[in-house]
């Protein structure tokens, strides 16, 4: 790399100026790409891009790509219209037909797209390719996110210089690589978890809904602390607000549905579960002096779809969360008697606890009328109880 032509060769694509003041940590970064096997014609592309301290991380993700729409469509057997159907569905953006793409491995996961169709329906698959591609998204999101506040800004503080970069860029890369086994086992967990969910909420009376109390906390007073806050600070509450939803929530059997913004929506399927849940988080929350939480609580019958929940029980807790005053859990009667009834079964003589076993929770909540409210979308007065502690 020393020697004067390979020099010149730099100098005339535009990579290294000798007189800058970062000549040195350049031609650096540069000996060390080329040392890697990068060609000439991808430094220039990747400098154009101002992509260098990039590019090692990138052709480790998705460096053997050597097949295009066509060959990938052929290979499995496809048309190039289903073959972008699927990546649309998925959350991806078109590519050029022309240009090499997509890996070996690429065709054989979208051949895998053919025999699913042949088991579900080309439409079901298609839907559930979007799930998939949402929640891959936000985990490729995460990752990104990870790298760049726990690794990026710490060697830009320091001025370790690009090929400093360019090192951690590749290093997260590889670590990155057990994603797939990880992601594999917890799928594993989440599926026999769903089953029994959904099992034990099914209503007997339809194949597509269960009975299930459906939550909705959310935390008054975030948008205008968002507003005061720093980036880094807003950053640090976001993540509390997540770890303790998700902690809180599968510490009690349910599961976070979705966050929305400043609220968390959750599902669980005994009432008593979900009562805990959200006096748990508006304890927790309301312990910090930071913001103010409220929720709602509903439970009957709801349509599960796409890894989310809908129809009016799933409108009915949105709508009375939003009533609440803060610190506050807004509850329905159904729900009341749910845990009511759920209290009487544990405390019948005829079912007398075992031995060394904690008492059901139930006991330890009281439900004070709170009146009735008109709701959008109901027509008639809802009766709502305010749900605390006994």
């Amino acid at each position: 790399m020393e020697d004067a032509a390979r020099l010149a060769e730099l100098e005339a694509a535009g990579l290294y100026d000798p007189q800058a003041p970062n000549a040195a940590d350049r031609l650096a970064l540069l000996e060390w790409l080329i040392g890697r096997g990068v060609t000439l014609e991808q430094l220039v592309r990747a400098r154009d891009k101002d992509l260098l301290t990039g590019l090692a991380g990138d052709l480790a993700l998705r460096g053997d790509e050597r097949l295009t729409l066509l060959d990938v469509a052929t290979a499995s057997g496809l048309t190039t219209a289903e073959v972008e159907a699927i990546r649309l569905a998925a959350g991806l953006p078109p590519v050029d037909p022309a240009t090499p793409a997509f890996t070996a491995g690429d065709a054989a996961a979208i051949a895998g797209f053919l025999a699913a169709g042949r088991l579900f329906g080309r439409e079901p698959v298609l839907q559930f390719s979007r799930v998939i591609g949402s929640a891959l998204a936000r985990i490729a999101d995460a990752a990104v996110s990870l790298f760049t506040r726990t690794i990026e800004i710490a060697i830009r503080s320091a001025d370790a210089g690009d090929l400093a970069l360019a090192r951690a860029n590749l290093e997260a890369i590889q670590a990155f690589g057990i994603l797939p086994p990880v992601i594999d086992s917890m799928l594993r967990w989440h599926l026999e978890t769903a089953m029994r969910r959904f099992r034990e909420g099914r209503d007997p009376q339809s194949l597509e809904t269960a009975r299930l109390t459906v939550g909705f906390v959310d935390v008054v007073g975030f948008t205008p602390l968002a507003r005061t806050k720093s980036a880094h600070d807003l950053g640090v509450i976001v993540d509390r607000f997540e770890a303790l939803t998700t902690d809180v929530t599968a510490a009690h059997g349910g599961r976070v549905v979705k966050l929305i913004g400043d609220a968390v929506m959750f599902v669980t399927v005994r009432g008593s579960d979900a009562c805990e849940i959200a006096l748990t988080l508006v304890e927790r929350f309301g312990a910090d002096g930071v913001v103010t939480p409220r929720g709602g609580l509903a439970c009957g019958p709801i349509l599960a779809r796409s890894g989310d929940y809908y129809g009016a029980t799933v409108n009915l807790a949105s709508r009375i969360g939003d009533l609440a005053v803060p610190n506050e859990i807004l509850v329905t009667s159904d729900l009341a008697a749910d845990v009511d009834a759920s209290r009487a079964a544990t405390a019948s003589p005829s079912t007398p606890a075992a031995p060394g076993t904690v008492p059901s929770p139930t006991a330890a909540y009281r439900f004070e009328p709170a009146g009735k409210r008109m709701l959008k979308g109901f027509d008639e007065p809802v009766p709502l109880l305010s749900l605390s502690r006994a």
